[in-house]
């Protein structure tokens, strides 16, 4: 017990605050394999990229399970351990049971400062007791309700093979209760199941709105969630008007601008009829609300998915990679902070789905016809656009050592750590994005498709044939391995890109990225020169983009200028 204790106070400290994430959910009868997908980027500048594995187990009567702040490491208490725990592999268990979240704040006041259970805690602690999302929902808010709430506002994701729900809770803020104790102990809460054929997503800001108070089958709540918000007077009205959204996170321009535009621009990309609400995403119509789901134009596969987190508004009036600030090669990132005022003027830069300051996203799959070990999270590191996603099954009981939490730090660099090598590539190419991010995405693209469209196949009919302990060997060494490959596979690239785009030039490819890739050598765009070196055999300058040189033109032209 005293080992689990220092490795979960560990756990907690190098994971650091994951307080600005996006959730996308795509039901089993909207994906085009039958599968239930959530996506997830934890996103904060001080945490660092690690995947995380919990076992699983049977425990003696008594025990207790010591309970960390998962945001700072700090110890609030320990409850009575389970009787049986499931293990879990990053945010899935072994029964393919899913839990993402996202928090969205909400009112201040109703943070309760006695609360002995944190969102991370209620995260992890219901993955290794849970087996249905169903369930789950139970067991947070039990756990909540028992031992006090210790977080803000958040939103979860919450999945299993047959069904999806978003979870939506907070606090009650502190009154005395004449003992020292909390009299408001608890959450309130509600959670609505997606209907099956729709897609969903959250986004750093509360999105159940109304909700039917007779249908236990598609929607739970707290009974006084209605109530106390009268009671706090954040409502009014009948119980059928209530919107818990409206009451307990009311929205104002960043949480439109900067969280519920990521929920529109996922929309937008499956579904019809979406740019109808171009102007609620972009804050300047509050009262033109989004829908909590939408019906798909077509089923979603994973890949899209994967592809929906990398989103930067392309094509959109927030596009980041078409205004000046994008710079001279449409680099899609602005660097905090996030607002900046101008001749008395305050302007905002966008907050778009893929960001630099990811520490680890996913794509989980709770997927139909195989055994609920057998589920995957397609897991990855850093920013979503330029880095790549491996397939880890929710049943491996080993974590790849370029994915170890005690694999480096955010403050101690590791040439075996995959978040480090990832972070090396993607520095590098917010230089000359747009060229640099190209040759990455073909490498990204052929590595993702390769895995899900065969490689996936082939482990799944080899562990179908086999029984439940060696499959789960199986799944072990095939998650460790491929995710071993990629690590290989991102070192070469990373050679590759410096060679072909040092010092701002470009050699010419005698192999593009791909082969290079695949190919044995280490110099496959180079030539011989006859004696033995390899030397480049064209070297171009391809300068800035004609938006960036007509903003520098227009800025200092007449120093500039060519006199002829």
């Amino acid at each position: 017990m005293k080992k689990l204790i220092v490795l979960l106070a560990a756990a907690m400290l190098v994971h650091g605050t994951a307080d600005a994430c996006t959730n996308f959910i795509v039901t089993k009868g909207a994906s085009s394999d039958g599968s239930v997908m959530v996506s997830y980027a934890a996103d904060s500048h001080g945490l660092y990229g690690a995947l995380y594995h919990t076992p699983g187990g049977k425990h003696k009567a008594g025990a207790l399970l010591p309970v960390y702040e998962w945001d700072t490491g700090r110890y609030l208490t320990d409850i009575p351990q389970a009787a049986e725990t499931w293990s879990t592999i990053g945010n899935m268990n072994e029964h393919s049971l899913v839990i993402a979240e996202t928090t969205y704040g909400g009112r201040p006041e109703l943070a309760d400062p006695t609360g002995r259970m944190d969102y991370g805690s209620l995260i992890y602690i219901t993955l290794q007791r849970a087996k249905t999302a169903r369930e789950a929902i139970g067991i947070i808010a039990e756990l909540a309700g028992t031992y006090g709430y210790a977080s803000s506002g958040e939103s979860f994701s919450i999945a299993d093979p047959d069904e999806a729900w978003i979870m939506e809770l907070i606090g009650k803020g502190f009154e005395d209760d004449g003992r020292g104790g909390n009299a408001r102990k608890g959450i309130v809460w509600v959670a609505r199941r997606i209907p099956d054929g729709y897609v969903s997503a959250h986004a750093n800001q509360a999105r159940i709105t109304t909700f039917p108070k007779d249908d236990p089958e598609n929607c739970l709540y707290a009974p006084d969630v209605v109530d106390f918000a009268r009671e706090m007077g954040y409502y009014e009205g009948p119980d059928e008007a209530f919107s818990f959204s409206d009451a307990y996170a009311p929205a104002d321009f960043g949480a439109l601008r900067g969280c519920e535009a990521r929920v529109w621009a996922f929309f937008r990309t499956v579904a019809d009829g979406m740019d109808a609400y171009t102007d609620y995403a972009m804050g300047h119509n509050p009262a033109n609300k989004m829908p909590l789901w939408v019906k798909p134009r077509a089923k979603v596969t994973p890949k899209t998915v994967f592809d929906c987190m990398r989103d930067h508004y392309e094509g959109t009036p927030m596009d980041m990679t078409a205004d000046l600030g994008a710079g001279g090669h449409g680099c899609p990132y602005r660097w905090r902070p996030m607002y900046f005022e101008v001749d008395g003027v305050e302007y905002c830069n966008e907050r778009a789905t893929a960001t630099q300051q990811t520490g680890f996203w996913f794509v989980a799959q709770a997927r139909p016809n195989v055994p609920r070990d057998m589920g995957i999270l397609w897991f990855g590191v850093d920013d979503a656009a330029t880095s790549c996603l491996t397939p880890i099954y929710c049943s491996a009981t080993e974590v790849p050592e370029c994915f170890d939490e005690q694999n480096g730090s955010m403050l101690d660099y590791s040439p075996t750590s995959a978040f480090w090598l990832f972070n090396r590539v993607t520095n590098f190419a917010y230089m000359r994005y747009d060229m640099i991010a190209a040759d990455i995405r073909k490498a990204v693209d052929a590595w993702e498709n390769n895995k899900a469209e065969v490689q996936i196949p082939l482990a799944d009919m080899e562990a179908a044939k086999l029984p439940a302990k060696k499959r789960v060997r199986y799944l072990t060494d095939y998650s460790v391995k491929t995710a071993q490959e990629l690590f290989d596979r991102w070192s070469k690239l990373d050679k590759y890109l410096l060679i072909k785009y040092m010092d701002g030039n470009v050699k010419s490819e005698h192999a593009d990225v791909l082969e290079y890739l695949d190919s044995p050598g280490t110099a496959a765009h180079f030539v011989d020169n006859g004696n033995g070196r390899e030397i480049p055999d064209d070297i171009r300058f391809p300068g800035y983009n004609e938006k960036w040189k007509r903003a520098v033109a227009a800025d200092n032209g007449e120093t500039l200028k060519v006199i002829k």
